[in-house]
């Protein structure tokens, strides 16, 4: 039990709370708050699941995707708010400060190991939330939530 929650239940609940901080930036109020950090620990569960690669990035990105457009659709709020967010615990920020890190120490090797790991990484986030959103509004075009 211990080893699920340092593996999964503690980074899914710290990318919940980061998520649920950065709502504050793009101004969402409300449940949206909650929807947008359940976004962001299911991508990094995701992420997590798969084993952390670039494939277990765009898999993640695709799943906050769909996430956002549904979500957006159920309340009749922008997806953009809700995709961003929910990415955020994705992008490879210390996969940047390394690869910097090492070509200021002449690594080279290492810099470029890494910067290629980061941008394939922040490339698969791109392609998969757009592949997703994209297939989401091709598939349903007049899905909404009436509230009735």
């Amino acid at each position: 039990m211990t080893a699920f929650l340092q593996a999964y239940a503690i980074p899914c609940a710290c990318a919940f709370l980061a998520c649920v901080g950065f709502t504050l930036v793009f101004n969402i109020h409300g449940v949206g708050k909650l929807i947008a950090g359940v976004g962001g620990a299911l991508g990094w569960l995701i992420y997590l699941l798969l084993g952390q690669s670039i494939f277990a990035s765009f898999l993640a990105a695709a799943a906050i995707g769909l996430f956002a457009e549904v979500m957006a659709r159920v309340r009749l709020c922008p997806v953009t708010g809700y995709l961003l967010v929910a990415l955020l615990p994705l992008v490879p920020g210390g996969g940047i400060y390394h690869a910097m890190r090492y070509c200021v120490e002449g690594d080279t090797a290492r810099f470029l190991s890494t910067l290629l790991q980061t941008l394939g990484s922040a490339s698969a986030l791109a392609v998969g939330a757009m592949l997703a959103s994209s297939l989401f509004r091709s598939v349903f075009p007049h899905f909404h939530w009436s509230g009735k």
